[in-house]
């Protein structure tokens, strides 16, 4: 099983390599409930040491699907389709999907995902509080005075 890399890290940041996308199926965990072998999928909260999302990055062998569908009790999820094409379901409505498709999903939404390609779908999922972000424009930055050491 590949480990994730750490490039660098201070009190204001943790820096991590994960490697090329085509190297995902290198990953794999156990699944904290059902306690089956997941593979291709390596989440990097804890590896980030992030305290307000979850972001995994996941796959699906050609013409297979998400063995179960799943709500969520406080977050929402975010799924970016990366790489093949499918079918994903939020309740009652079923919708194609592929490479570059954005779906967020609240808490409650019954939700799965199909992969109908003859390649390794890849997608990426981004957990967060539903409601928690109070800050999401250019005007929650501020612009600093600073030297970038690669010039």
């Amino acid at each position: 099983m590949k480990q994730l890399e750490k490039l660098a890290e201070n009190t204001s940041f943790t820096a991590i390599n994960m490697g090329n996308l085509a190297d995902i199926m290198d990953y794999s965990l156990i699944h904290p409930v059902n306690k089956k072998v997941l593979e291709g999928k390596v989440f990097l909260k804890d590896a980030t040491q992030a305290t307000g999302t979850e972001i995994s990055f996941n796959s699906l062998p050609p013409h297979s699907e998400q063995p179960y569908f799943h709500i969520h009790r406080k977050n929402e999820e975010t799924y970016i389709i990366l790489k093949g094409f499918g079918f994903f379901q939020v309740d009652e409505d079923c919708f194609n999907i592929k490479e570059g498709s954005v779906i967020r999903v609240a808490p409650q939404g019954n939700r799965g995902i199909c992969n109908s390609s003859d390649e390794t779908m890849i997608y990426m999922v981004i957990q967060s509080k539903e409601n928690s972000l109070e800050e999401h424009t250019t005007a929650d930055g501020e612009r600093l005075p600073f030297n970038p050491k690669w010039k």
